[in-house]
């Protein structure tokens, strides 16, 4: 393939991806990755030397079909945000691609990733224990992050941001709420539409991706708990993004927990 890939949804993890990833294979002219997370740049064996390196993309780029010369190739894989070495790994590769993130207020994201853990049988700690004992449990993977058990250190988004904004300007990526994705379909996807340089859809099926029922809704104990953590991170994040985020350091109403009983990848 001469073509590089021209976009990546890089993320977050639980905060819409699959969904987008849907919404985006449907339009015709976009070409996403055959394998859905195709998790290539977070892949540190392919990063050894430049020889192997050069090997591997022919296998990345194997993930691409394209229908026409005109269509652009994008893949999204939630991990990308988070891994410390993927956004010079994107720029080395292609200083040109966009990036798109989805987020997710960081509480509900943490216990949505705990509760997917839970069912695929890789953490068999309850979510409070899960998230007391991080910090420790963290440490098997150093010096890289844990790919499990990081239901906190996910949430710290702008740090991650920052790494992205190092390598590429502003006007590169494109961040939107993972809720206005979900309550504003129409109008969110008309803005990674037009940050894609592709037309809108006339006719658009929205989307329910992956969604999970939890054992329980997340309780005020630990609600409040990972309040405390974030609350400084969000008012960042507000600054940093000029968005209105108190909502999320509210507690779910019982009609909210109702609703919120599904669980988005």
């Amino acid at each position: 393939m001469k073509n590089k890939i021209d976009f990546i949804v890089a993320g977050t993890q639980k905060g819409g991806t699959t969904a987008l990833y849907q919404y985006l294979n449907d339009h015709d002219d976009i070409c996403m990755s055959r394998k859905q997370e195709a998790h290539f740049f977070d892949n540190d064996k392919y990063f050894i030397n430049p020889y192997i390196t050069k090997l591997m993309y022919y296998k990345y780029h194997s993930y691409f079909r394209k229908k026409s010369e005109n269509q652009l190739l994008g893949e999204g894989t939630p991990i990308y945000m988070y891994w410390y070495d993927t956004p010079k790994r994107l720029w080395e590769y292609n200083p040109n691609i966009k990036i798109i993130i989805t987020l997710r207020n960081p509480i509900e994201r943490a216990y949505s990733q705990w509760n997917m853990s839970r069912m695929k049988n890789k953490d068999s700690l309850s979510f409070w224990d899960a998230i007391q004992q991080e910090d420790e449990r963290k440490r098997e993977a150093l010096p890289k992050q844990h790919r499990v058990y990081s239901y906190i250190d996910r949430g710290f988004y702008s740090e991650q941001l920052k790494r992205i904004w190092h390598f590429f300007p502003k006007e590169q990526t494109l961040i939107v709420k993972n809720e206005d994705l979900k309550n504003k379909p129409y109008e969110t996807l008309k803005q990674i539409y037009d940050f894609l340089g592709v037309s809108m859809p006339q006719d658009i099926a929205i989307k329910n991706a992956n969604t999970r029922p939890y054992s329980s809704p997340l309780s005020l104990k630990e609600f409040e708990y990972l309040k405390d953590i974030f609350s400084t991170e969000i008012t960042i994040l507000e600054k940093l993004l000029n968005w209105d985020c108190s909502q999320w350091l509210e507690y779910p109403t019982k009609e909210e927990e109702i609703n919120s009983k599904k669980n988005e990848r």
